[in-house]
């Protein structure tokens, strides 16, 4: 077993989100998951411009908060208890048009 305290995990700062990966594909021989944290302060955009798209399938549960998101051409709002997928190679964005923070647990798995 592994285990990780979020708190001590390296963050990186992209679009104004703190994205956090807890386990990569190396955290077990053959995996092929990736598993995070990202926060979504209030007017954070992922990506800033446009849409992205990869090529696993992205598992969130939202934590706190909520989110404005857009998969597969089809806007929806995800609030805290919510989970969602995103199927691989399907373009999606998100943007946090709330007051508080949006917390969200991901996976990425292939």
């Amino acid at each position: 077993m592994k285990i990780v305290t979020n708190k001590d995990v390296k963050a990186a700062n992209r679009c104004d989100v703190i994205m956090k990966t807890l386990f990569g594909e190396d955290a077990v021989k053959d995996a092929k998951v990736t598993m995070g944290t990202v926060v979504f302060p209030p007017g954070a955009r992922v990506p800033a411009e446009g849409a992205g798209v990869h090529t696993e399938h992205e598992y969130s549960f939202i934590m706190s908060g909520s989110i404005l998101t857009m998969s597969g051409g089809t806007e929806c709002r995800i609030s805290a208890g919510q989970a969602s997928i995103i199927p691989a190679g399907e373009e999606h964005w998100a943007f946090n048009d709330g007051t508080e923070n949006c917390e969200i647990i991901w996976f990425l798995v292939k």
